[in-house]
């Protein structure tokens, strides 16, 4: 382990995983105040009825969106590392106008579905117009850019100060919604505020840093001329779109469909569950965030990413198992302490995901080693068959077994999805000396 911190890449990681893990912890606090506020001040229809309509938005736009970050990390890194200001000014552009194309398209797809599906998800009447209202959220959902801007220009104390905003905002408003008993319709607006001005609080500070660099006129949307001199951008981002689509599928559609299955109180108690999930699973997605760009300055050739991915997986699978036998010895209590106790079915649930945490801890490198090597299709393959399995895992035993049937659903889909990916990655390690690499990097034989 010590060998491991003398590494100046592994070292960066850990510290830029801890500027996102500054903003995230208070971000976890916050959105269990909010969801204690909004579970305490409802009835459970009622609060699975609002976890449904932000899991919709939410989803929409995770099945629209592409992963323009992804796009400017991957080529917009090697841009700088070149100082060639004028691609890495036709990637922002080109990456900006496909967050405006796609919003555009999500926000509309969203309102013309959601009355096909408003009856199943127990949306009526007045509950209707106000998820309609929350659909208008889905363009400042689907815009990727300007955390991959951050990124790029290693400013993660800046994305920590965004993830704690919008949360603290939406606690805020959830705690006025309680204590003055503004009901379903006071949470909503207040969750709309929040969301809002933290997807408006993301662009400003991403045009902050480009005006700061003296990148100019980065910011103006293009598409298919600014793609003309960026080769394989459409490849890129069409793949990886892909990919996230089906993502989607699995994890941000979860909410939804049990809710289509089950119905709203159920759906509300799988939400808390999964908040709980995606609490406990923060430190290996802060380690992602900042591991990517690291691993894109360095060969693919030589053993050093590689080496830094099985690093940091075991560091997160440890960290995942003593989060884990946290959890079982506080996760009761608390569940009871924020939610009440009409909600303490959901730690049943949380108990059978807790090993979905550590598989998904261990496997968090994956993703980013096949992008570094330039298998994004291998991966997209990965995440199709996992996906695929998992939806049908989790309509089928929620079908059988009720709520808790979906929570068996979720682990098994995440262990699938772990190990169908770790085919590719060994593959990509074996056959490393024959992928090429075009930018400078630094020497790591």
């Amino acid at each position: 382990m010590k060998h491991w911190f003398s590494d100046g890449a592994f070292r960066a990681i850990l510290r830029n995983a801890a500027y996102l893990g500054s903003g995230s912890v208070v971000s976890a606090l916050l959105g269990l105040l909010a969801l204690s506020c909004a579970g305490k001040g409802m009835t459970p229809a009622l609060f699975g009825a609002l976890v449904v309509i932000q899991a919709y938005a939410k989803a929409v736009s995770d099945f629209i969106k592409f992963q323009t970050w992804q796009f400017v990390v991957q080529f917009g890194t090697p841009a700088l590392e070149k100082q060639d200001t004028k691609r890495f000014r036709n990637v922002i552009s080109f990456s900006f106008g496909l967050d405006i194309a796609s919003g555009l398209v999500a926000v509309l797809g969203g309102m013309a579905l959601l009355p096909f599906l408003s009856h199943a998800l127990g949306l009526e009447g007045k509950n209707f117009w106000l998820a309609l209202l929350y659909c208008t959220l889905i363009p400042s959902m689907t815009a990727a850019t300007p955390t991959g801007i951050l990124r790029v220009f290693d400013r993660f104390d800046l994305i920590a100060i965004q993830q704690a905003t919008k949360p603290f905002l939406q606690a805020a408003g959830s705690v006025i919604s309680y204590y003055y008993n503004l009901g379903f319709t006071g949470f909503v607006i207040t969750w709309y505020a929040a969301n809002l001005f933290g997807g408006t609080l993301f662009w400003w500070f991403a045009a902050r840093e480009l005006r700061a660099k003296n990148i100019h006129n980065a910011l103006k949307p293009q598409l298919f001329k600014a793609a003309r001199n960026i080769d394989g951008a459409w490849n890129f981002v069409w793949t990886t779109n892909f990919a996230h689509t089906i993502w989607a599928a699995r994890n941000s559609c979860s909410t939804v469909l049990v809710g289509l299955v089950l119905g709203p109180a159920p759906a509300g108690l799988f939400k808390i569950a999964m908040t709980f999930f995606d609490a406990t699973g923060t430190p290996a997605k802060l380690m992602e965030k900042s591991f990517y760009p690291e691993i894109m300055r360095l060969d693919p050739r030589t053993t050093k990413p590689w080496l830094l991915g099985l690093r940091s997986a075991l560091l997160a699978g440890g960290i995942g198992i003593a989060v884990a036998l946290l959890v079982i010895l506080v996760g009761k209590p608390l569940i009871s302490f924020i939610f009440g106790y009409k909600y303490l079915e959901a730690y049943d649930l949380i108990q059978i995901m807790l090993g979905a945490i550590i598989v998904s801890m261990v496997g968090f490198p994956q993703e980013s080693l096949l992008f570094m090597a330039g298998k994004q299709r291998a991966f997209l393959v990965a995440q199709t068959i996992a996906s695929g399995s998992y939806i049908v895992l989790l309509v089928a035993m929620s079908h059988l077994f009720g709520v808790q049937g979906a929570a068996f659903a979720y682990f098994g889909g995440q262990c699938l999805d772990v190990l169908l990916s770790l085919v590719p990655t060994l593959s990509a390690y074996r056959n490393r000396y024959l992928l090429g690499f075009n930018v400078p990097r630094e020497s790591n034989q």
